[in-house]
């Protein structure tokens, strides 16, 4: 096991700023995101990303994201490709997958959005030799809640892909297989508000852990 700093952590801090900490936590690896409202790398190009993490010694263990992967069409094709291209350029070992959270799609929609996507994805990330990290989400309204749902697909489709175990994700979707060996990543955050329902958590209520976590953490890691 290693650890790593996903930069949603710090979404204040610019990239050069993240890595210094990164590197000063003794973290072996990071974890970039293009959904903090700026530019990727903060403008600067995969080259010059790439360079920069390998001299603080760290890895990219993830490029994220794609969303939403599973609502499958000819755009959602080309990010995918886009951001498997750019993950190559700057030395990724994987990228995101992430499924529609709004409420959306009906239960066959869902499951048909997300055979049509692996599938589609899956020669490109052949073609490339890349990973991809697919997060089941647990709240109520995601199109793809379960990691046993996923699990069935990937094992109907096969292909360059592993698991994220979210540990918020997963209390949210009330636990359920682990699959340990499925897994490329562990996500870890904790909820400490006393007054919430479970099915009222949402991602702005996520801390580090402390004492009080609501999720688990511990017991997740152990298992």
């Amino acid at each position: 096991m290693f650890w790593a700093l996903n930069h949603m952590t710090t979404p204040q801090l610019d990239m050069g700023a993240f890595l210094d900490l990164a590197a000063g936590l003794g973290c072996q690896g990071i974890e970039l995101r293009n959904d903090l409202k700026r530019p990727l790398f903060d403008g600067k190009s995969p080259t010059e990303a790439k360079r920069d993490i390998a001299a603080r010694g760290l890895r990219l263990v993830g490029l994220s994201q794609v969303y939403p992967f599973n609502a499958w069409s000819p755009a959602i094709a080309e990010e995918v490709q886009r951001l498997i291209r750019i993950a190559t350029e700057v030395g990724a070992e994987t990228i995101s997958l992430i499924p529609r959270n709004d409420g959306t799609m009906s239960a066959m929609e869902a499951a048909a959005g997300l055979t049509a996507a692996l599938s589609g994805i899956k020669p490109m990330l052949e073609a490339a030799g890349m990973t991809a990290l697919v997060e089941p989400l647990g709240f109520e309204r995601s199109s793809l809640r379960l990691k046993s749902d996923l699990v069935a697909a990937l094992d109907a489709i096969g292909g360059p892909y592993k698991l994220v175990h979210d540990t918020f994700h997963h209390t949210l979707a009330h636990g359920g297989p682990l699959y340990p060996e499925r897994t490329g990543i562990v996500h870890v955050s904790a909820v400490v508000d006393p007054a919430l329902a479970l099915n009222e958590m949402e991602d702005a209520h996520r801390v580090l852990v402390f004492q009080d976590d609501r999720l688990d953490n511990i017991g997740q890691l152990g298992a």
